[in-house]
């Protein structure tokens, strides 16, 4: 089999930041995935699944309210709990969706109340969130945004 592209990275180098994990076209559609990588992976613990959903749910909302709502497709967590996946359509640089993820995790970091979907009937696992721990991982996330966004992996880092 074909090792995929996000498998050639090296973790041990990936520091947080937003990057442009891939560009898939079809039909003359472009659809750009972005790396929200959040935490440093392989070095630093993994974000709770608690957060991390409380991250999605709230990022989700966000993003699909906001002025660019109809070029959302996804917003969801990464399976290794280090970033989650920011999906748009459009052939996009890490710098053209940069305010828009500082303008998300602002929402989040100010977010108080109950969470959206965060209901029985919205949610398979409607428990599992954690409002603060998920402002811990986001500032943490805002202020590497805003010290260095490291918009395009390291050409040493393939």
């Amino acid at each position: 089999m074909e090792r995929i592209a996000s498998f050639s990275i090296n973790h041990l180098k990936l520091e947080r930041g937003l990057y442009v994990s891939r560009r898939d076209v079809r039909n003359g559609v472009c659809v750009t995935t972005f790396d929200l990588r959040m935490r440093r992976p392989n070095r630093e613990p993994v974000m709770d699944m608690a957060a991390l959903h409380t991250i999605e749910h709230l990022g989700a909302t966000y993003l699909r309210n906001s002025a660019r709502k109809d070029e959302i497709v996804y917003f969801g967590p990464m399976g290794c709990r280090t970033g989650c996946y920011l999906v748009m359509f459009g052939e996009l640089k890490s710098v053209d969706v940069l305010d828009l993820v500082v303008d998300m995790c602002k929402f989040i970091l100010g977010y108080e109340g109950d969470i959206p979907g965060a209901k029985p009937e919205e949610c398979g696992n409607y428990l599992e969130q954690n409002l603060n721990m998920a402002k811990y991982y986001v500032q943490k996330y805002l202020d590497a945004l805003e010290k260095e966004p490291c918009i395009e992996y390291p050409a040493s880092n393939r």
